[in-house]
């Protein structure tokens, strides 16, 4: 939980750029009040001047302008200069009303704007241990109900608590100056009021943090089920899932329904403690008028006061309710926003003043990405590809290790396959190369240079990666393969053929403009793999990473594909993680990996050569295959025979 100050400190360099606008809002709503505390005054001097004919209590400019136009009798005969008063008054209160809502809701939505593309941005690059232990729904419930309900704080009740302090001031003077013992009658209460919110506000924090976590348990739920709609019907999971679902939203009401029930107790307690302030003044008032130690207008006037007076009190609930809701959200969007990003950056919140980057920005930003750090545009050297990979060693928690003092080179342009059983470490060992995770000990060297002392975007962008799950955006195929930059057709075509996945393309009735569902989902598992490899493909990197690619192809495509990969051996380093040892025959080097160290090395004649784990995978594959070709062999004519 971090400290108030802070989550304060961080809301108000989220205004910077749009201060000015809530400084005007502010200045329009104190003119829009002060001008409505005259019209009471104006009510009044009617009521004690014409009606019972008492001297006019009004400044001498304003008394001198009265008798000049013919005092009290003129007044008499022209109530509708009091009435058009007032009406002027009311309009020209209403106008500042209107501007203090219009400069308000302005800011509030600028603000919103910067908080969302601060927070999306901050997660780009945040680590992908940190989003390994951060639920998906609750990070969408912090960027969209959290910054939401910021938003709204910051449109309507930032205005509105200067807007009570302020009446709570100001009105001061005007009930002093009227009557000293009435203006102690109207505040007796108000301590006890204030006293009782500033306790509410606490607990009301309290309970709104624990409604927000319910909320976003319920989001996650709600977007686990979404994404694996596929497999919760494939395994008859409907009614499993609705119970978990059940049981997460009936946990938010319940969090929900304790928080109204706690707002219905202050709204109770208030407005009674706010009546009978009200009654005092009336009872109490009106005794004194009998008594002749106040006037009628006096206590009219009064009377309004006192509901201008009580009205912020009474919305004082309501303020400090948004106030520990607003105050929760911040605490949550600063958890994120306060979360260093990778390469050691600082979090944003050190940022986060800096207005959003434009357009033009953000295109200097990509095309940057592939460059060498503080190299010219256009100038930067292309990296060879050459890796070396000494005593690596890591851990995911810590405890245990996954790869353990692995070593061994890849010289540029060569194409290495890396083997294993499950838990090998062959995957994490790619994801070490792209830095996606920190290796603990050992050394990744990268054309002679330690990855580390590299930047992260520039390494990156030198190497195209497909994993053995593709992520496929919900747009055409051009643009998964493009990935958004500006290539030419002829080269999204030529990468899609080297993929072997142009034919599959054409075949659809709309080609390369053929959308696909949400993750590719219209796609078969090969297609979506051969579009990924396409896309990595066009990007000509200096290093190809397959990691286990090719596994949901047949062995017909699959032969086609590694052909392509053939041809241009030599323009890449190409590693490629395979189960398959007839995707790994043809590479030039093959590693085995077992429990996270290098148990084997050489190429695929050589280790056939030896006793070890690739002599007995060739084996029990080549066994598994010959067996299944027999089975299709003998049952073919049978089943001819049959047809």
């Amino acid at each position: 939980m971090f400290d108030q100050s802070g989550k304060l400190r961080l809301l108000w360099a989220f205004m910077r750029g749009q201060r000015a606008r809530y400084f005007g809002a502010i200045a329009a709503m104190l003119l829009a009040t002060l001008v409505g505390y005259l019209v009471p005054l104006i009510a009044a001097a009617v009521i004690n001047f014409v009606v019972q004919a008492k001297p006019l209590r009004a400044p001498s400019w304003l008394q001198e302008t009265v008798a000049l136009m013919g005092g009290r009798s003129m007044l008499a005969r022209n109530l509708w200069i009091a009435a058009g008063a007032i009406v002027a008054l009311t309009a020209l209160s209403s106008l500042f009303n209107y501007l203090k809502g219009r400069w308000s809701a302005q800011a509030s939505e600028a603000i919103g704007q910067r908080l969302r593309d601060r927070l999306y941005a901050h997660l780009q690059h945040l680590p992908c241990s940190y989003h390994d232990r951060t639920d998906t729904g609750d990070l969408v419930q912090r960027c969209t109900s959290d910054v939401e309900t910021v938003r709204s704080f910051l449109a309507m009740q930032v205005v509105e608590i200067a807007r009570a302090i302020l009446m709570v001031v100001t009105v001061l003077p005007f009930m002093l100056a009227l009557s000293v013992r009435l203006t102690l009658l109207a505040m007796a209460l108000i301590p006890v009021i204030v006293g009782f919110s500033v306790i509410f506000l606490s607990r009301v924090t309290r309970a709104f943090k624990v409604s927000d976590e319910a909320e976003g348990r319920m989001t996650t739920v709600l977007q686990e089920n979404l994404t694996g709609i596929r497999v919760v019907r494939a395994f008859a999971r409907q009614d499993f899932e609705c119970r978990k679902f059940a049981a997460a939203n009936a946990h938010y009401r319940d969090t929900t329904v304790r928080l109204i029930n706690l707002m219905a107790w202050y709204w109770s307690v208030s407005d009674y403690t706010c009546h009978l302030q009200n009654a005092l003044v009336l009872v109490l008032g009106g005794f004194w008028v009998m008594q002749g130690n106040a006037d009628v207008g006096t206590l009219f006037a009064f009377v309004a006061y006192e509901g201008m007076l009580l009205w912020p009190i009474r919305q004082m609930g309501r303020l400090l309710t948004e106030l520990g809701k607003t105050t929760v959200s911040m605490g949550r969007l600063q958890e994120i926003l306060r979360h260093p990003a990778e390469d050691g950056h600082p979090a944003i919140e050190a940022q986060q003043a800096q207005p959003p980057p434009t357009l033009a920005a953000d295109s200097q930003e990509s095309r940057a990405a592939g460059e060498a750090p503080g190299a010219d545009p256009g100038t930067a050297p292309r990296l060879e590809g050459a890796l070396s990979f000494r005593d690596l060693s890591f851990s995911y928690d810590g405890k245990h290790r996954v790869l353990r003092g692995v070593t061994f080179d890849v010289p540029a342009g060569q194409t290495v396959a890396i083997l294993g059983p499950s838990g090998s470490g062959k995957s994490t060992l790619m994801q070490l190369l792209l830095r996606l995770y920190e290796y603990e000990q050992g050394s990744i060297a990268l054309d002679g240079r330690e990855l580390r002392s590299l930047d992260r975007s520039f390494t990156r962008g030198q190497m195209g990666v497909v994993l053995q799950e593709p992520f496929l955006y919900s747009k055409s195929l051009q643009d998964n393969i493009s990935l958004g930059a500006s290539h030419s057709n002829d080269g999204v075509v030529e990468a899609a053929s080297a993929a072997a996945i142009h034919e599959s393309i054409l075949s659809f009735k709309k080609g390369y403009d053929t959308l696909v569902g949400e993750r590719g989902v219209t796609l078969s598992g090969g297609q979506r793999q051969r579009v990924a490899l396409a896309r990595a493909i066009l990007k000509k990197p200096t290093i190809l990473i397959l990691d286990d690619a090719l596994s949901a192809v047949d062995t017909r495509t699959e032969s086609l594909i590694l052909s392509a990969l053939r041809h241009r051996r030599g323009r890449q380093t190409t590693l490629v993680i395979a189960h398959r040892l007839s995707t790994l025959m043809q590479a030039d080097r093959i590693i085995v990996l077992e429990r996270g160290q290098v148990v084997q090395s050489g190429n695929h004649q050589s280790l056939l050569a030896e006793e070890g784990l690739y002599r007995r995978l060739w084996r029990i594959q080549s066994t598994l295959e010959e067996d299944l070709r027999g089975e299709f062999q003998a049952e073919g004519p049978s089943r001819c025979v049959d047809a």
